[in-house]
C-alpha cells in the first residue's frame, strides 16, 4: 500500500544511493594487509581505516534521520553523497595513513546518508508490512555492490594498488550524485503535519521510551555485530593464517553476500504472510546456527577457507531476514519519527559493529578465535533480545 501525497522514487536510484556506503565499505578490505605493510603500521592501525568508517556511519545517522524530518530527505541526501566524492578523492591522494583515516571517516559521513535516507523514503510512501517488503528487495538489489565489491578490491589491490579503488569511488559517486540531483523526488511532503520531527533530543528520548522500539534496535544491533565481526576477522584469518590470497577472499566472500540475497529475497516475498516479528525470530534462529558452525569448526581444528564461509553463508541468509524486518519495525513505531528512527537504528548497527570489528582486529594477533566466540556470542544475544522484545504491546 502507498501512503497517500508522497512520490514514489525510483527503486533504481535508491539501491544506488544505499550502494555507495557499503560498496566503499567493502571494496577496501582485501587492501588492509598491504595498507599495512606499505605504510609500516600495525595490524590494529590500519584497522582504523575499517572501523572509523563503521564509526562516521553510524555517528552521522543520527543527525541525518532527525534533520530529515524537518528539512526533507532529498536535500540531506545530496549534501551526504557530495562529501562522500569530495573525500574519495582526498583518499585517493592521501600521502600517509593519517590523511587516510580522515578522508576515511568523511567519506563514511557522506556516504552513511544514503542508507538511511533510502529506508526513511521507502517508509514515507509505504505502510508498515510493505516497507519491510520493499526494503527486503532494495536491500536485496544493493548487496550486489558489497557482493562484487571485494573481489573488484582484490584484483584492484593485485594489479592497481588501493588508490584506484579510491579513484573508481570517486567517479561512482559523482555519478550516483548526478542521478540523484535530477530524478530523485522529495518524500517527505507533510513533515509539517507530523510535528517537523519534534526535534532532535525530545525526538529520540520518545523513541528510546518505547520498548518496541529498543527491542527491534538492539536486535538489529547484535545481528549486524555478527556480520561486522567476521568482516574484522575473517581476512587475517584468510590471508595470514590460511595463506590464501585477496582475491581468494574476495571470491568467497561473494557466497556470503549470495546468502544474505536469499534471506533478502525470502524476506520480500513472505513478510506480509508471515509477518514481521515471526521473521525476525527465524532470521535470528538462522544466524545463531551459522555463529555456533563456524565456532565449532574452529575449536575442532578443522578450519579451512570452506568451514569459515560456508557457515556465515547460514548466518546472512539470516541476516537478510532480519535486518530489513528490524528495520521495518523500528521505522514504524511513530510516524513523525520516520527519519530519527532510521538513524537511531542504523546507528546502532553500526556502532556495534564497529565496536566487534574493532575488538576481533585488536584481539586476533593474540587470540585468534575472538572473531569465531564474537560471532556465537552477538548471536545468541540477538535471539533472546528478540525473543524478550515480543512481549512488549506491538506498535503501529
Amino acid at each position: 500500500m502507498t501512503v497517500a501525497d508522497s512520490p514514489r522514487p525510483s527503486y533504481a536510484i535508491l539501491v544506488a544511493v544505499s550502494a555507495v556506503g557499503p560498496l566503499a565499505l567493502n571494496i577496501f578490505i582485501p587492501s588492509l594487509p598491504g595498507l599495512q605493510q606499505e605504510f609500516g603500521v600495525s595490524y590494529g592501525v590500519a584497522q582504523l581505516t575499517l572501523t572509523l568508517y563503521l564509526i562516521g556511519m553510524a555517528a552521522c545517522q543520527l543527525v541525518y534521520g532527525p534533520i530529515s524530518d524537518r528539512a526533507g530527505r532529498r536535500p540531506m541526501l545530496l549534501l551526504g553523497l557530495a562529501l562522500f566524492v569530495v573525500a574519495s578523492l582526498a583518499a585517493a591522494l592521501a600521502p600517509d595513513i593519517h590523511v587516510l583515516i580522515a578522508a576515511r571517516l568523511l567519506q563514511a559521513v557522506g556516504g552513511s546518508a544514503g542508507i538511511v535516507l533510502a529506508r526513511a523514503m521507502v517508509r514515507d510512501v509505504y505502510d508498515r508490512e510493505t516497507s519491510a517488503s520493499v526494503i527486503s528487495y532494495i536491500t536485496m538489489a544493493f548487496v550486489v555492490a558489497p557482493m562484487v565489491a571485494p573481489v573488484m578490491g582484490g584484483y584492484i589491490d593485485a594489479h592497481g594498488g588501493w588508490r584506484m579503488g579510491f579513484w573508481l569511488l570517486t567517479v561512482l559517486g559523482a555519478v550516483v550524485l548526478a542521478a540523484a540531483w535530477f530524478h530523485l523526488p522529495e518524500t517527505h511532503v507533510r513533515r509539517a503535519e507530523r510535528g517537523a520531527g519534534l526535534g532532535l533530543v525530545s525526538g529520540a528520548a520518545r523513541l528510546i521510551a518505547l520498548p518496541r522500539f529498543r527491542g527491534y534496535t538492539l536486535t538489529l544491533a547484535f545481528t549486524s555485530a555478527v556480520f561486522f565481526a567476521f568482516l574484522g576477522g575473517a581476512p587475517h584469518v584468510m590471508m595470514d593464517v590460511l595463506k590464501r590470497t585477496p582475491v581468494e577472499y574476495g571470491l568467497w566472500f561473494m557466497l556470503v553476500s549470495a546468502g544474505y540475497m536469499v534471506g533478502n529475497f525470502v524476506s520480500g516475498r513472505y513478510t506480509r504472510a508471515i509477518g514481521i516479528d515471526r521473521i525476525i525470530l527465524i532470521g535470528c534462529a538462522i544466524t545463531l546456527g551459522g555463529g555456533l558452525l563456524c565456532l565449532a569448526a574452529a575449536i575442532s581444528g578443522l578450519l579451512t577457507p570452506a568451514t569459515l564461509f560456508l557457515p556465515m553463508v547460514l548466518s546472512a541468509i539470516g541476516n537478510g531476514l532480519t535486518i530489513p524486518n528490524g528495520t521495518a519495525g523500528a521505522i514504524s513505531v511513530d510516524q513523525r519519527l520516520t527519519g530519527a528512527a532510521a538513524g537511531w537504528s542504523g546507528f546502532s548497527q553500526m556502532a556495534c559493529g564497529a565496536a566487534a570489528s574493532q575488538l576481533v582486529g585488536s584481539l586476533q594477533d593474540g587470540w585468534p578465535m575472538a572473531v569465531f566466540w564474537f560471532m556465537a556470542g552477538a548471536s545468541l544475544l540477538a535471539l533472546v533480545t528478540h525473543m524478550a522484545s515480543l512481549r512488549a504491546p506491538r506498535l503501529a
